[in-house]
């Protein structure tokens, strides 16, 4: 009786939504297995899930940085430092992403190899670099760039909302016991931070997943334009769009658990350490 009473005690705290999820993934699954049709263009579209997966990694990571400079320049005791990181997270949370895409391509990509050649002309005339031309900064590097500098706005806000929800008073404390600036935001305000930054930067690690469809308007072969191309060059595109949104489903259900978990597993950590 107890370990029956306990199975159904998890299942009716198991959330339906996942179970059609996972019924829904199941059957894609099988339907992929079983029909050529399919096969032929999960195993075509799969050679994108990597362009995918590498945009948005090393986006989500350049924006991290950037984010993170932007927060703690908001945080500034000068006036000038703050207001200029409020004009540009202000700024690029206001220009589409898209918008943004195409600025970087084929407006931004022009004048910074502009620039890397005025800064290195020097070494470029003794031929200790070659000269950049823009077709050297591919379509994939240019939409890395922009997404990177897209969400390291939203990124920005999420960090300094996170370091602001520290008390005041432990700042005062580090400095009461002698800690630079640097060591009291390092060893006790950020610590502290961590916990309110990590579940909005999950979820804007997952809406970056969405986001990298975009590159596709660009030619970069992720996912939704090898779809493009598959279904252009052979008319399914029931099928080819079907594929191309369980290949998304796939990627944002599945760390949308893993963050859902990690939050589950710092509360409790914080609950005992309380």
């Amino acid at each position: 009786m107890g370990m029956r009473s306990a199975t159904r005690s998890r299942l009716n705290k198991l959330p339906w939504w996942l179970l059609a999820s996972f019924v829904l993934a199941v059957f894609f699954l099988w339907l992929i297995a079983a029909n050529g049709d399919y096969r032929q263009i999960f195993e075509t579209l799969l050679r994108g899930v990597g362009i995918t997966l590498f945009v948005t990694f090393v986006s989500f990571i350049i924006a991290s940085i950037v984010g993170l400079v932007i927060a703690l320049g908001r945080g500034s005791k000068h006036r000038a430092i703050r207001e200029l990181c409020s004009f540009y997270t202000e700024i690029m949370r206001g220009v589409p992403m898209l918008v943004l895409l195409f600025y970087i391509a084929f407006v931004g990509a022009p004048q910074m190899v502009a620039a890397y050649n005025w800064i290195m002309g020097p070494l470029i005339e003794w031929e200790i670099v070659d000269k950049l031309r823009v077709r050297d900064l591919s379509m994939l590097w240019r939409a890395i760039i922009a997404l990177s500098i897209g969400y390291s706005a939203f990124i920005a806000e999420i960090f300094r909302a996170g370091i602001e929800s520290v008390d005041d008073g432990q700042l005062e404390a580090g400095r009461a016991l002698g800690l630079s600036r640097w060591h009291t935001f390092r060893f006790i305000i950020w610590p502290q931070a961590l916990k309110n930054i990590l579940p909005p930067l999950g979820n804007d690690f997952i809406a970056l997943i969405k986001e990298s469809a975009l590159v596709s308007v660009l030619g970069v072969q992720d996912i939704t334009q090898l779809g493009k191309i598959y279904s252009a060059s052979t008319f399914q595109f029931f099928e080819t769009y079907n594929v191309v949104a369980y290949l998304y489903l796939i990627m944002t259900v599945s760390l949308s658990l893993v963050v859902r978990g990690l939050e589950q597993r710092m509360k409790r950590a914080f609950e005992n350490e309380a």
